[in-house]
């Protein structure tokens, strides 16, 4: 989930999700002193911008999975914070992108073990609900960032920009790829992905306006943010759809599986390929015309922020209320919309111009 532009931000480096984990009430665990109302979460009002920054504090981030080279960034940015503002940053969680009940498990760990605050990006919009309200009730402040859980079940999320731009500029770029005619289809990650869904669902909006009537939508297949199964999805779309002309995969995993595969096959720069990708991941098939452009946003800012907001509700700075102001330091300065939700900015494009000028 992002307002200075992010480009200015990062002098030159910018790079996206939603979904995440059912589960079991957190056992054991004993409740922190400063658990303050019954859902967890500083009470509305009552926070203070002027507060100072606590330290010491024991942040864990959570990221759908381990290993994984966009939670790599991203999470290492969250930890060059929260070092930087004096407390103590770990990572937890699972090598894969789909299991929803090691989440639930690593959240109820971390309650137990009665961590400050829990930055998390969720893998199923309700099934970590139940934990993170407990978490909550336990003094737990809970962030979630890249991907959103349901609003009552954190205080702020930091989204990777708005839905709608990230899925109606996906379909933009495509559609100037192939001309604007022909049939495409979407290589997502989980079919439960929140933020994967709401992306697919502007790009399908999108796709009803008269200037895309010549593009047809004729599947979105599913990957499951693993490399070999989005592999075989790419090989299956096309000999599925002979005249494939596009593929839009919203997911790092699944657009670097889809390029390997379009490039050492006849589908080489004849079925275009676009979506949320790392340059580090995408820059081969950029050179190798194998990728004509793409877009993402910066992964480390995004971690960054969501380690700032976690560090500023626990210091009483800010409560997660609409409105409410984050000092994030050299990050920029975001102001908190509905439901809590922060957005940095939009996404950018790479093409064979400028990938080299990005390193993540």
């Amino acid at each position: 989930m992002f307002s200075t532009s992010v480009s200015r931000r990062l002098g030159s480096a910018l790079a996206v999700t939603i979904a995440v984990a059912l589960g079991a009430t957190a056992c054991g665990g004993t409740t922190k002193d400063s658990a303050s109302n019954d859902g967890g979460s500083p009470a509305v009002g009552k926070a203070d911008p002027n507060a100072a920054t606590k330290k010491g504090l024991s942040i864990a981030f959570l990221p759908k999975q381990v290993n994984n080279p966009y939670f790599t960034t991203a999470d290492n940015g969250g930890k060059k914070v929260v070092e930087g503002l004096g407390s103590t940053y770990k990572e937890v969680g699972t090598s894969s992108g789909t299991d929803t009940a090691g989440q639930v498990s690593y959240v109820n760990t971390l309650t137990q073990q009665q961590a400050n605050a829990i930055a998390v990006s969720a893998q199923d919009p309700g099934a970590l609900c139940t934990a993170l309200k407990q978490a909550m009730k336990n003094g737990v402040s809970v962030v979630t960032y890249d991907s959103d859980t349901n609003k009552d079940c954190r205080q702020v999320f930091v989204s990777p920009a708005s839905a709608e731009d990230l899925g109606r500029t996906q379909v933009q770029l495509l559609a100037k790829q192939i001309g604007g005619k022909g049939e495409i289809a979407i290589l997502s990650a989980a079919q439960t992905a929140t933020n994967q869904n709401a992306w697919i669902d502007f790009m399908k909006d999108e796709l009803e306006k008269p200037e895309y009537k010549d593009i047809k939508l004729v599947k979105v297949a599913y990957g499951d943010d693993d490399a070999q199964k989005s592999f075989q999805q790419t090989q299956g779309l096309l000999q599925e759809y002979p005249a494939l002309k596009g593929i839009i995969s919203p997911t790092t995993v699944g657009i670097k599986a889809a390029a390997q595969y379009l490039a050492g096959s006849k589908y080489k720069g004849k079925v275009k390929l676009t979506g949320l990708g790392t340059p580090n991941d995408m820059r081969a098939y950029v050179k190798n015309g194998t990728v004509e452009a793409f877009e993402l946003w910066d992964p480390a800012v995004l971690g960054g922020i969501a380690a700032h907001a976690a560090v500023a509700l626990e210091s009483g700075q800010i409560s997660g209320a609409e409105g409410e102001t984050l000092k994030a330091g050299d990050l920029g300065t975001f102001t908190l919309g509905k439901e809590g939700v922060i957005s940095p900015g939009e996404p950018t494009v790479f093409d064979v111009k400028n990938i080299d000028k990005f390193n993540f």
